[in-house]
């Protein structure tokens, strides 16, 4: 297959499945291996390079949201978690949380995951999402609450968890969205919280792959494609995810996401 054409369906990849309960980790690397012949540390290395065309998207995409917490800066030091600087204040305790955790939850887990298989795990959070879609479904009756602004339990927590998706097949949209919705937060509200929550996940990842190894080993136009792709089609999944939550019940479209990372991680599995 030609290589431009690879790296165009490499980018589709990472631009569809970073949003979803899918791991774009696990599904663009082993694409690469099957489409351009990569080893495995290589395929790993480009899939993590290809998450700065979707934190290119979530910025585009977000470009509003962005400013105001650029704007806000200035006040999380004397009033964090604040109105005006909730979502700054969850964005940095969440990253420094994910930093803190993702590192010793690899060096612990990375052998019980290998052991069980990425794919269980991405079952198992296809299912949490499931059940996370029906606690939605019932929040009323079941008095879950609600949360207009996240808090410091919720940076925490959903840091934590996100430093969890370093691990082969976790879901890191699908994780993240999960913990915020079993917190009390709304859907579109959990969608954006998540997605911009990935700006600075990315980046890191992106800068840890280029100071430990450089660029991942493929031809400079194919990287400069696939990154190009990632990022348009990144843009388009994250608009057209968003319209979706506003036109049908977040409880169902929980269960349907949720369905499919049953599937795609039973599917892994065996």
């Amino acid at each position: 297959m030609h290589p431009l054409l690879v790296a165009i369906l490499l980018g589709l990849l990472q631009g569809i499945l970073e949003w979803i309960p899918v791991s774009s980790e696990g599904g663009v690397a082993l694409a690469s291996t099957v489409l351009a012949g990569l080893d495995p540390d290589d395929a790993t290395r480009l899939a993590l390079f290809l998450h700065a065309g979707t934190a290119v998207a979530a910025v585009a995409y977000y470009r509003v949201e962005v400013r105001e917490l650029l704007a806000s800066l200035p006040a999380l030091s004397r009033r964090p978690f604040a109105d005006e600087t909730a979502d700054l204040s969850f964005l940095v305790v969440a990253t420094l949380a994910t930093g803190l955790t993702g590192l010793p939850a690899y060096l612990v887990l990375d052998a019980a995951v290998s052991e069980l298989g990425g794919g269980l795990f991405l079952a198992f959070v296809g299912a949490l999402l499931v059940v996370t879609g029906l606690l939605q479904r019932f929040a009323a009756a079941l008095s879950l609450g609600e949360r207009e602004s996240p808090n410091l339990v919720d940076a925490v927590v959903v840091g934590g968890l996100q430093g969890l998706a370093i691990l082969p097949g976790v879901s890191r949209s699908g994780t993240t969205v999960s913990a915020l919705l079993l917190r009390g937060h709304e859907g579109e509200s959990s969608l954006r919280l998540s997605f911009l929550l990935s700006i600075p996940a990315a980046l890191a990842a992106n800068a840890l792959v280029l100071v430990d190894t450089g660029l991942p080993a493929v031809e400079p136009t194919g990287a400069v494609v696939a990154l190009a792709v990632s990022a348009i089609v990144g843009y388009l999944t994250v608009d057209a995810l968003v319209r979706l939550v506003r036109r049908v019940a977040f409880w169902l479209v929980c269960v349907l996401f949720g369905g499919l990372g049953v599937a795609g991680g039973l599917l892994v599995a065996l």
